[in-house]
């Protein structure tokens, strides 16, 4: 019997095509496997039961790093006779792609031959095999083979060569494959603007155990990984925290660490068996844990925050860094948490490039652990949270308690898996939004979300942005025929999609865009749902400031059901960094009264009345209809914080000072249309006048706006007997307010979806920006067509 078999997926860079060799081996099959741009081509050929037991073993024993989509079996009438199976040379078809697999941590059999002096790669910084290493950070084009990555300088030892040619072997062609007589290797250098009597040191273990200890002393280092730089300190040395925090212009916004191990991790965090599969899974993405109260770390590592995001080593390197175990390493013992912050001044991309970090990072580190593989896409840490996870305050309210991963920021060890679309789509491009920028190219029924790029607040953002498009369009074969952007007219990511010529582009309106995003997440098919929107900032087609929407959305189209009141945002987004100035601009346009309130007596009174001329004469005062921007102010009404070094800073804070008074009772409001406010804000300030403490205020208000949620949603359903509702928006990133509320409606018998895959922040705009454009594309060629038609 002979068979021609096509596999797509994530089948390159796994172990695929050994697999397939070792399985046929075993069934006494004949023929070949190879790469090809658009997946794994096989022909088999023997006894009839033994090929069908091969169709059948392709997904029930795949690698683990594997994810196939989809497998075709036709006959294959070539005259050919095999009398062995091998493998064969990587082929190139013109338009086809496949999809990429993100960077894998280290994985358990290189971390044992890591630390094994008996191993040749025993302490090398740069072991892996088929099941781990670097993947799509220093993959330059498909097919995946060692030429098309940054490896391909770096020629094979013999005997390197030979386990890549070795099919039993676990390096059976791991095209990232090293060791240290033929790969990569690391060295120290000082920062020239911090001048010490240290000299560069070129010995990879001199090198490691010299970071060990500038570590242990309190010195910064920046360190090169797998998709970017991090700087790094001693997570315990509060001088050390300070010293990195004043150098990086990052003053309050928490810092992410890595710890030696989980039992490290345990010492300072509560860590269920959720948490506990991210922390040791093959992505090792940044994990918001809550903290111990008997925890002995600064609380200048997350200020006002009862979560630390921390995570496990998964680079070689790290562990190397971080190991309490080795006799050798342990000659200078290292800290056993480190702050592992992006290798950057605030706002700007992660360094990459060994040069541009020795210039660009010189005044904030002391020294420098650099390597010589480069890296060809950079790629930030993933954080994600466990929803639903055993809190704190459990005992004090009902939370919802279905453990699941809710992704804050989508990148390295997920980017770019494609998100399985329920529709087809032309090759289209999405350029997303402002903040926590990510795009997405689409094509038939896959959208390939990107790597986090970041705040698009500077040139060198830009820059990365376009050359991620680039890179991305390249590697997954897409030529645009159809480009979405935000309608936002001032946003780069805009003023890019219309300097791309000759095709058509679609303005997605933000929050529609939102919507959209959360039922492609959930692999929705097009229907009409209520749409809860909530955020700090989208246009909107009236030209005001939205983000307080409840929408009766579709792919197709959205209708704007119900919203907060508008009110004048004085400064407009320079508001954003004083919430002060929200919450004087929201009380004065309301007519309530706040003279006597405390947190006014730290302020200019000249500003403050500025402020309520602005509100006035509505000069530079945009209305919005903001739920985030509400956050702020009543944030700044409580007392928490008048001014933030980072976005959303004064609602994250009340929400942890929000915690133990659960059992508070919601403060009196009314829905409408337009949702008023008045109330709700006096209520806020009477509690204030009377010495109420601002966690409880908080608490009250995260009832509230729950309540009025569900009540909106329940008036939706009565109006239009639509009964779904999906969730999106940044300020869902509010574990309270998402626990309410989507507890609320399904006591009321609500089906509620969430985002699965994609942040519910603008990190997955650019994923419903390119189902919406499609859909309206379609519509349009519909009505153009001669003989009609509908979506």
């Amino acid at each position: 019997m002979n068979r021609h078999i096509s596999v797509t997926g994530i089948v390159q860079g796994v172990g695929f095509r050994p697999f397939i060799y070792g399985l046929a081996k075993r069934l006494g099959l004949h023929g070949w496997v190879r790469n090809t741009s658009g997946g794994v081509e096989i022909v088999v050929q023997g006894n009839e039961l033994q090929v069908e037991r091969f169709v059948r073993s392709l997904k029930t024993e795949a690698p683990p790093l594997a994810k196939i989509d989809s497998i075709s079996v036709r006959s294959d009438f070539s005259d050919t006779n095999f009398n062995t199976f091998n493998i064969q040379p990587s082929t190139f078809i013109e338009g086809a792609f496949q999809p990429v697999s993100p960077d894998v941590a280290l994985c358990p059999d290189c971390e044992r031959e890591l630390f094994d002096p008996k191993d040749r790669r025993y302490l090398y910084p740069f072991i892996n095999c088929t099941n781990c290493g670097p993947r799509f950070t220093i993959m330059t084009d498909l097919p995946y083979d060692r030429p098309a990555t940054t490896m391909a300088e770096f020629e094979m030892c013999a005997e390197c060569r030979a386990e890549y040619t070795d099919p039993a072997n676990r390096r059976f062609h791991a095209q990232p494959v090293a060791c240290p007589q033929c790969g990569p290797c690391v060295h120290l250098e000082v920062s020239p603007s911090q001048p010490q009597d240290l000299s560069t040191i070129d010995l990879r273990l001199a090198a490691i155990l010299k970071t060990r200890k500038y570590l242990r002393e309190g010195k910064i280092i920046a360190i090169k990984g797998i998709g970017g730089f991090h700087l790094a300190c001693d997570a315990g040395n509060r001088m050390a925290v300070d010293e990195l925090r004043r150098r990086k212009g990052r003053q309050g916004k928490p810092f992410a660490l890595m710890a030696a191990d989980l039992e490290m991790i345990r010492r300072h965090c509560e860590v269920n068996e959720a948490e506990r599969e991210l922390l040791t899974g093959r992505e090792k993405p940044i994990v918001l844990l809550n903290k111990r109260e008997t925890s002995t770390l600064p609380n200048d590592l997350a200020p006002g925050m009862d979560t630390l995001g921390v995570m496990l080593p998964y680079t070689p390197l790290h562990h190397l860094i971080l190991n309490r175990s080795d006799p050798i390493l342990n000659r200078e013992p290292a800290p056993p948490i480190l702050v592992m912050t992006s290798g950057n001044f605030s706002e700007e991309p992660i360094a990459t490039d060994n040069q541009d970090a020795l210039e660009r990072l010189g005044p904030l580190a002391d020294a420098f652990l650099l390597h010589n593989r480069d890296i060809h896409v950079r790629c930030d840490d993933s954080v994600v949270r466990v929803e639903g996870r055993r809190s704190k305050v459990e005992s004090h309210a009902t939370l919802n308690v279905k453990p699941s991963t809710f992704y804050l920021r989508r990148s390295r060890g997920y980017a770019p898996y494609p998100i399985h679309l329920p529709i087809e789509t032309v090759p289209t491009l999405a350029v997303g939004g402002e903040l926590k920028n990510t795009f997405c190219l689409a094509r038939d029924r896959s959208a390939f979300l990107s790597h986090h790029i970041g705040d698009m607040e500077n040139v060198e953002t830009f820059h990365s942005f376009e050359q991620g498009v680039d890179h991305l369009s390249r590697l997954f074969r897409v030529k645009p025929e159809l480009t979405a952007c935000d309608m936002h007219p001032g946003y780069f990511t805009t003023k890019y999609a219309q300097g791309i010529a000759n095709i058509p582009r679609i303005a997605v309106q933000h929050h529609h865009a939102h919507i959209a995003s959360c039922l492609a997440d959930n692999g929705l098919e097009n229907r009409r749902v209520i749409g809860l929107a909530f955020d700090g900032t989208g246009y909107g087609t009236d030209g005001t400031i939205w983000g307080g929407e409840i929408l009766l959305a579709s792919y197709a189209d959205f209708e704007r059901f119900a919203h907060l009141e508008p009110l004048p945002l004085p400064g407009g987004d320079s508001a954003i960094r004083h919430p002060w100035r929200i919450a004087v601009g929201y009380a004065h346009a309301l007519g309530i009264d706040i003279d006597d309130l405390p947190f006014l007596k730290n302020l200019d009174m000249l500003a403050v009345n500025i402020v309520r001329q602005q509100a006035d004469r509505k000069l530079n005062a945009p209305l919005t209809s903001s739920m985030g921007r509400l956050f702020d102010a009543v944030a700044s009404l409580a007392g928490i914080r008048n001014d933030v070094s980072y976005e959303a800073q004064a609602a994250i804070e009340m929400e942890v000072l929000s915690k133990p008074f659960l059992t508070a009772k919601p403060y009196p409001y009314s829905v409408d249309n337009s949702i008023p406010l008045k109330e709700l804000l006096q209520s806020v300030v009477h509690d204030v006048r009377t010495g109420k403490p601002a966690g409880m205020i908080g608490a009250r208000f995260h009832k509230t706006i729950a309540e009025i949620a569900v009540d909106v949603c329940k008036r939706a359903r009565v109006e239009t007997s639509l009964n779904e509702v999906a969730l999106s928006g940044g300020v869902w990133q509010n574990e309270l307010l998402l626990g309410f509320v989507s507890d609320g409606l399904e006591r009321e018998g609500f089906i509620v979806y969430f985002h699965k895959q994609v942040p519910a922040n603008d990190g997955g705009l650019a994923l419903g920006q390119a189902v919406v454009a499609n859909f309206i594309a379609s519509r349009e060629a519909a009505k153009q067509s001669p003989v009609g038609g509908s979506v």
